[in-house]
């Protein structure tokens, strides 16, 4: 059983909702990532999703387009990245850590080799925003050789017939994006997301994880009271953008701070 299958069966036991962060992997600096990561699993997160900047990340909305240039004006490599997750495994061995990008830099290091450096590391899933599981055969072969689950994406506009696909090919968790356009688009239609996710529950038992338009505790609640859990990107990576606060709060105790209200949130669903 791996980590992403573990932590998440014990959440459910509990009736607890899974809290995932998504972290530009290297912004606002690449000393900044591991601390934080660290940072926002004692505030409460269970699954880190880190993601690989690119130089064209399509699925993105400006707010994480600008943490993709900051770290690539550090010159963050995908290496660089697994580096940071076998550091970080230096501390932590339980928290599962999902990777998030772009095909590009997988492609370019080789599917073998990168698989086999990013299971070494200890990371946990992938998710390649750009490459649909029915073309990610030979990827798939090579991630389930080294034990790190394929993630794929379920969109507002999938059909049924392809969502059922899609949550078969699916390990670790199903990751329903609940807005149609890019990250921090919109806002959130309740009634829609529970709508979907009833839908997709009849086509997996892994968890249905939501992620797009969770920007605090209140819609972090609304949707965990439908789903097994939450995904936050935006929401934290706007905060390096912004700076520090007006009373001098640095960007990662912002962060915190956050991570804090919607576990909260998140942890008043329990039964």
């Amino acid at each position: 059983m791996g980590r992403l299958t573990e932590v998440t069966s014990e959440l459910h036991q509990v009736g607890k909702k899974a809290l995932v962060a998504y972290v530009v992997a290297g912004d606002p600096h690449p000393k900044v990532t591991v601390p934080l990561m660290h940072q926002m699993v004692a505030a409460g997160v269970d699954i880190i999703e880190l993601g690989v900047p690119f130089t064209d990340p399509e699925a993105e909305g400006p707010v994480i387009q600008a943490a993709h240039e900051r770290a690539l004006a550090h010159q963050v490599t995908l290496q660089q990245v697994i580096d940071m997750v076998i550091e970080f495994r230096t501390e932590n061995t339980g928290t599962p850590v999902v990777l998030m990008g772009y095909l590009n830099p997988i492609e370019r290091m080789g599917y073998q080799a990168f698989s086999q450096s990013a299971g070494k590391a200890g990371v946990d899933g992938l998710i390649t925003v750009n490459l649909p599981p029915e073309e990610a055969g030979d990827l798939a072969i090579n991630l389930k050789d080294n034990g790190v689950d394929a993630i794929y994406l379920v969109a507002p506009t999938t059909t049924e017939s392809r969502a059922r696909r899609i949550c078969e090919a699916s390990q670790g968790f199903v990751y329903y994006v609940s807005l149609k356009g890019t990250t921090g688009a919109g806002s959130l239609d309740i009634h829609a997301v529970q709508a979907r996710v009833t839908t997709l529950k009849d086509y997996t038992d892994l968890p249905l994880l939501v992620g797009f338009g969770i920007k605090d505790g209140e819609s972090a609640g609304l949707v965990a009271s439908v789903a097994d859990g939450v995904v936050v990107g935006s929401a934290i990576v706007s905060l390096f953008e912004k700076g520090a606060s007006t009373d001098g709060a640095s960007p990662e105790s912002q962060v915190t701070a956050l991570i804090a209200e919607i576990r909260s949130a998140l942890d008043a669903q329990i039964a």
